[in-house]
């Protein structure tokens, strides 16, 4: 059987459900840790489950560069490789090679561009992305697609999209299905709800083992990008996983769980822990600023990983100023944790008909949080 998703309740919008791959079960919604060259950087591989996340991202651009697709491969892929037993989602690189200004070229067959490591030159095509993700193990295979920047127009949209659509149906040609591994298809479209609808249609009439939202989170705003949500997710199939690509913040995991997606990867919670930005029940931490250096209380006395339980905001306010490697360590454990019990929140509150109350609930302490450090 190929990778599939199955619904076990709805709360409105909201679902909770269950990914089956080859390396084992998903509950959703999920929120995946992102492991983009191999690791999901200041944390080792156990400490990464310890959090509750079942499941990360790696990438395909990255990868590809350092160390290559077939040396993963020789070295029996990369789950053994990074010690990763659960499953993984590749992104096929479409972003990161788009975001290359000056050093690609893009036609309608792929995309040619110098790595921005050592400026050697290399091509990627949808059929070789496809391939790269196959030489990695992937569970979960994404297309090859151009992320639409913004603002664009509705003709600039529309010819992006195309030809994303166009590489999906040749990433769908080249994927070889295996047992307990799929191949998502990525809507875009830009905030044009015409070229979302376009996008959708394209994808189910080729069909694919799960559908991702591409293009969001890229300037648009919050209030947009739920709006295009709203567009979106009820033309999807009922029946597949709904992946918002590059999402989020707390606030934004909640508002598109609110509008039926299941699934999220974002760099927020790593990038934030090497920068002394912490998420917590109460709301956002700077752990540099002053007012922790004496505080012996605890980042979040909610929270049950090691760095809450063991260690006070005072250390890790320490930890920061004097340079020292354990305090993003520290925190980037504490928030992979923090969205890993919100994402689990969500589902046993979507499995109790109670996600509206149990939302309203989480963003009340996060303006209570913030009210009083704004009075501090």
């Amino acid at each position: 059987m190929t990778l599939h998703w199955t619904l076990t309740t709805t709360d409105g919008a909201a679902r909770a459900g269950t990914l089956h791959t080859a390396h084992g079960e998903v509950p959703t919604p999920v929120f995946m840790p992102v492991g983009t060259a191999g690791t999901v950087k200041a944390m080792t591989a156990d400490a990464v489950r310890s959090t509750g996340a079942r499941m990360v991202l790696g990438n395909t651009y990255h990868l590809m560069l350092r160390p290559g697709a077939e040396r993963v491969a020789r070295l029996g892929g990369l789950h053994r490789m990074m010690d990763w037993r659960g499953p993984i989602l590749t992104d096929s690189g479409g972003f990161q090679v788009m975001s290359l200004t000056g050093l690609r070229k893009m036609d309608a067959d792929g995309v040619t561009f110098r790595s921005h490591v050592d400026g050697s030159a290399h091509r990627l095509t949808p059929e070789r992305s496809v391939e790269i993700q196959h030489l990695l193990g992937a569970d979960v295979t994404m297309c090859f697609d151009e992320c639409t920047p913004h603002p664009a127009t509705h003709e600039q949209a529309a010819q992006s999209m195309r030809l994303s659509m166009r590489w999906a149906a040749r990433c769908r040609e080249a994927f070889v299905p295996r047992e307990g591994h799929g191949l998502f298809g990525i809507v875009q479209g830009s905030v044009y709800d015409d070229l979302r609808a376009e996008s959708v249609a394209a994808l189910t009439g080729i069909g694919f083992e799960g559908y991702a939202i591409g293009g969001l989170a890229v300037g648009e705003g919050q209030a947009e990008m739920f709006r295009v949500l709203e567009v979106t997710t009820p033309l999807l199939p009922a029946a597949s996983a709904r992946y918002l690509m590059g999402v989020g913040t707390p606030a934004d995991l909640i508002g598109a769980v609110r509008r039926g997606v299941d699934m999220f990867d974002c760099v927020m919670p790593t990038r934030s822990g090497r920068t002394a930005r912490a998420y917590t029940s109460r709301g956002v931490l700077n752990l540099r600023n002053a007012r922790h250096a004496d505080d012996a209380a605890p980042l979040d006395p909610d929270c049950d990983c090691p760095c809450c339980m063991r260690h006070s905001r005072a250390y890790l306010h320490h930890l920061f100023r004097a340079e020292e490697m354990l305090g993003p360590m520290l925190l980037t454990w504490h928030n992979i944790r923090y969205y890993q019990s919100l994402m689990e929140r969500l589902r046993r509150a979507i499995l109790a008909g109670r996600f509206e109350q149990e939302a309203a609930a989480i963003e009340a302490v996060w303006a209570e949080g913030e009210a009083e450090r704004k009075a501090a």
